[in-house]
Order: C-alpha cells, then sequence, then structure tokens
C-alpha cells in the first residue's frame, strides 16, 4: 500500500515559504508520567510544529502508549527519531528513516535500516529518509557512544558539506545536522549556512541549543526545522522566556 508523504510535502511547502519549523524531541526515558498533562499543555503553549520522539538509547517499552496519550492532547504531527528498530511504533504519523553518514559503522548505515525495514513495511508510517550528521560538540555525546562512531570536525565545513552533498545525491529527503543531546557547543552557524546555501532539500539542526535567540540564529543561518531537546526538557518554561520567535 502507498504510504502518504504528507509531513514531508508540508516540510517542503514551508521551506518554499520561509517558514521555519521547530521541533521538541521528548526521549521515552525522561518522561515523567505524572506530568504528561501539564508537559502536553505546555507543548500546546509553544511554538512547536512537530514532536519527535526517541533517543540514542531507549529502554522504555511504553513508546506506543506515550503517543496515544500525546495524541489525546496534542494534533501536532508525532515522528519517530528511532536510536534503532526497537524504537518503531506504528501509532507515530512518521519516522525519520535515519542513516549516519558521518561515521563508518555499517550497523548505523544500513544494518539497522535493513532490520527495520520489514517492520517498516508493516505500519501506515510515513517514511522520511534522513542523512544524520554528527557534529564535534566539545563532550561525548550519546549519540556517538551508542553509534561507536566519532562526529565530524565542526571546524571543517568543507568535509561537512561533501556529506551533506553525498547525502542528498543518494537520495535522502532531509540533512540533519547533530550536535548531539547535552552537547556544550551547538552546531556553528557558519557551516549551517554553507550546507543549507548548497543542499535543494531542507535541513534540520539539533542538539545543544540552550535559548531562543540561539534558535533564531539557526533560522538566520539557514535552518529549515530546529530540534530543541534537552533544555525543554530541564525547563518547561523554556518557551515562556525571553521574546517571541522572529521567524515563526
Amino acid at each position: 500500500m502507498q504510504k502518504n508523504n504528507k509531513i514531508y510535502q508540508e516540510i517542503l511547502v514551508c521551506k518554499a515559504n520561509k517558514k521555519k519549523l521547530l521541533a521538541i524531541l521528548l526521549d521515552p526515558d525522561k518522561i515523567v508520567w505524572e506530568t504528561l498533562g501539564s508537559l502536553s499543555d505546555k507543548i500546546n503553549q509553544s511554538p512547536a510544529t512537530h514532536i519527535f520522539i526517541g533517543g540514542s538509547l531507549v529502554t522504555s517499552t511504553r513508546i506506543d502508549e506515550l503517543i496515544v496519550l500525546l495524541k489525546q492532547k496534542i494534533s501536532l504531527p508525532i515522528v519517530l527519531f528511532p536510536g534503532n528498530p526497537s524504537q518503531i511504533s506504528n501509532e507515530a504519523d512518521g519516522i525519520l528513516f535515519l542513516s549516519l553518514l558521518s561515521g563508518r559503522n555499517p550497523d548505523f548505515l544500513i544494518e539497522h535500516q535493513v532490520k527495520a525495514a520489514p517492520l517498516l513495511k508493516q505500519t501506515q508510517l510515513e517514511i522520511i529518509p534522513t542523512g544524520y550528521i554528527l557534529i564535534e560538540s566539545g563532550t561525548t555525546t550519546a549519540v556517538e557512544t551508542v553509534s561507536q562512531t566519532k562526529p565530524l570536525n565542526r571546524n571543517n565545513n568543507d568535509l561537512v558539506l561533501a556529506t551533506a552533498q553525498a547525502g542528498e545525491m543518494l537520495g535522502n529527503h532531509l540533512i540533519y545536522l547533530e550536535a548531539g543531546s547535552g552537547a556544550q557547543q551547538s552546531v556553528p552557524q557558519e557551516m549551517i549556512q554553507l550546507v543549507s546555501g548548497n543542499l535543494e532539500i531542507p535541513l534540520i539542526v539539533g542538539g545543544g541549543i540552550i535559548s531562543l535567540l540561539e534558535i533564531n540564529k539557526m533560522y538566520d543561518a539557514g535552518a529549515d526545522l530546529v530540534v530543541i531537546g534537552t533544555a525543554f526538557e530541564n525547563d518547561t518554561h523554556f518557551f515562556e522566556k525571553g521574546h517571541a520567535f522572529e521567524n515563526l
């Protein structure tokens, strides 16, 4: 059966219209279930356009339940951001089908994808092929530890651009520049500007973003969608502070 591509088409329309997007990343292992209702309210009050669900190492077996409960309160698209095939849930709307282009560990380049493919064929999830590029961020992140790969040098813009362009040529629909959860430094703005200016497909940027001002700087540099995770996990009042978004 042909799967829909509504989420991706809406991202393309927003890119064409220069409308910036924002995803809140929720790690199922870090959910405080007793406060899920108030968390949902905070998300509804935020400028978020998408919810991402996942993490590098998820041990929770309640992903289906989490998504069902979120959908009772939130109407935003819920997209899986999986670290491995065990994080697939048919309750979501779509999945970023990730390939870790920055590393050379075959498990994260193709092996996990091979294992996931039969499972995904049984779902109605919108599958969005995504080239995932880990950028050096000043600390060892969970992505680096779990994937057993080294991030790309944050000062080597040419290599990052070539990697992103290779991902586009391989047929990925999105490129995701990731500093990693809890990163000390976010993806450099000059890198975002170079990559976004030399790709046709939308660019996602995440990791190490700790303020509304920084999110706006990512937009100004050329990010089409910014992901905020740890900062919102640590403070659900994150979006109530500072000035309103200039780009949303």
